[in-house]
């Protein structure tokens, strides 16, 4: 094995002391945002990330690469986004500005979100990887349902089954139909009859019942006879019934009541009152 002495003197090792003493020596990104607590330095990784990000979208858009690397170009993107959100918090705490809200988006809306899994994006090829271009196909959508004005622009005459009988071919069948039923209820009815007969039973007739026929003998209770002109039926009024005269005179004393009513005192109504009482009236 070589000595220490002859390790140092080698090319590498003489490269990495002059980077050493010329301040040269590449930082490397804290593994936690928390650790770092120099805003320049925290917006230096951010930018640094960025830049990873941009890289790898790019390559991602090769789709000769495979379906294994395009699914591990894709992971690692949404690793670096949730780093580069930690970052962007961080730089809030210590004073900076909120590229949460100001920050463009340009990286963001390159990748397509699945529905249901907040936070996973894919990008480039990786939507049109087996199994992922499914979850973006939409359903179609429903047709539109027709308002009831749209319903009743269709409804008219025929709807209602008013014009079944222009076509002319309906009405001869209704016709020949009808008369099938009629000649069919006529040859039961005559069996029947002709059963009855067989048996020795009378055949009853239907006596028609005038329900205004009014018998001569009876008299109830003062009614009184309406009798019409010569050859009519008569009627019975089983109620007192006024003559036209005794409806004037009511109408004529409701009238005066009213006039007494509308302009008479009451001083002068009391009096009329008490004499119409002492005349007897």
């Amino acid at each position: 094995m070589a000595r220490n002495a002859e390790k140092a003197m080698t090319a590498l090792a003489r490269f990495r002391q002059a980077q050493l003493e010329e301040g040269k020596v590449k930082e490397r990104r804290p593994f936690l945002a928390s650790e770092c607590n120099e805003l320049p330095k925290a917006e230096k990784w951010r930018r640094q990330i960025i830049g990873e990000i941009s890289k790898k979208v790019a390559q991602i858009q090769n789709a000769g690469l495979g379906e294994f690397r395009i699914r591990d170009l894709n992971d690692e993107i949404n690793k670096l986004l949730r780093e580069k959100g930690h970052w962007e918090v961080r730089i809030r705490e210590l004073g900076g500005p909120d590229y949460a809200r100001i920050g463009p988006r340009m990286l963001d809306h390159e990748g397509k979100e699945v529905p249901g899994n907040r936070g996973y994006k894919y990008f480039g090829a990786a939507k049109d990887l087996p199994g992922v271009r499914e979850l973006f196909e939409k359903e179609p959508l429903p047709p539109p349902r027709k308002t009831r004005a749209e319903l009743m622009k269709s409804i008219d005459a025929e709807y209602y089954g008013y014009r079944d009988e222009d076509d002319g071919i309906l009405e001869p069948l209704e016709q020949e139909h009808e008369k099938k039923v009629i000649a069919e209820a006529v040859e039961k009815w005559k069996m029947e009859r002709e059963a009855r007969l067989a048996r020795g039973e009378e055949e009853e007739e239907e006596e028609e019942v005038n329900i205004y026929a009014v018998d001569d003998e009876s008299d109830e209770e003062g009614g009184k006879e309406k009798e019409g002109e010569e050859g009519q039926q008569k009627f019975i009024a089983h109620v007192p019934v006024p003559s036209q005269q005794e409806i004037e005179e009511a109408l004529v004393r409701r009238k005066k009541m009213e006039l007494l009513q509308k302009y008479a005192s009451e001083t002068l109504m009391a009096q009329s009152e008490e004499a119409k009482r002492l005349l007897g009236l």
